[in-house]
């Protein structure tokens, strides 16, 4: 997979070393530079969680325990992780149009509105699924699977 957004260090919007840190030897420094040398530690986040949030956490392992656990190559779990989850927003955006209409409070016109910019969403990711699928079709037809392999990824794509 080709790495996407990557930045150098011209741009990434960070200073380069200042002379202090550069070479000691150096003869452009003057006193107070010294003082911009002594590196200040600094305390990091902390993060605390409950025990019911670890316990689920450890528990359910994710919607996708069992992509990761299946042995498939990485490129096809996270394809078939793109999938899924692009399968449960659209899941989302139905369900979201259903209550639109069963809302009593909104007048025609609103619903109207509301539900044509989510079948706008719809559209889009479908899209998405569309092209996911296919990339998907294509990595399984190179990578050279197994017949076994190959059964546990359509088992994989038929659940949600």
């Amino acid at each position: 997979m080709a790495a996407i957004g990557t930045l150098g260090h011209a741009s990434s919007g960070v200073e380069a070393l200042s002379d202090p840190f550069k070479n000691a030897d150096d003869k452009g420094r003057d006193a107070e530079s010294t003082t911009q040398a002594t590196p200040t530690l600094v305390e990091g986040v902390k993060v605390s969680l409950s025990g019911a949030s670890i316990e689920r956490s450890a528990g359910s392992g994710g919607d996708n325990r069992d992509i990761e656990e299946s042995g498939l190559p990485e490129n096809i779990q996270q394809l078939l992780k793109m999938i899924r989850k692009l399968q449960k927003e659209i899941a989302e955006k139905k369900a979201l149009i259903e209550k639109i209409m069963a809302d009593k409070r909104l007048s025609n016109e609103e619903k109207i509105i509301k539900v044509a910019a989510l079948r706008g969403a719809i559209a889009a990711l479908n899209t998405g699924l569309i092209t996911a699928n296919l990339a998907l079709s294509k990595v399984v037809g190179q990578s050279g699977l197994t017949s076994d392999q190959n059964m546990k990824v359509g088992s994989l794509l038929m659940k949600n």
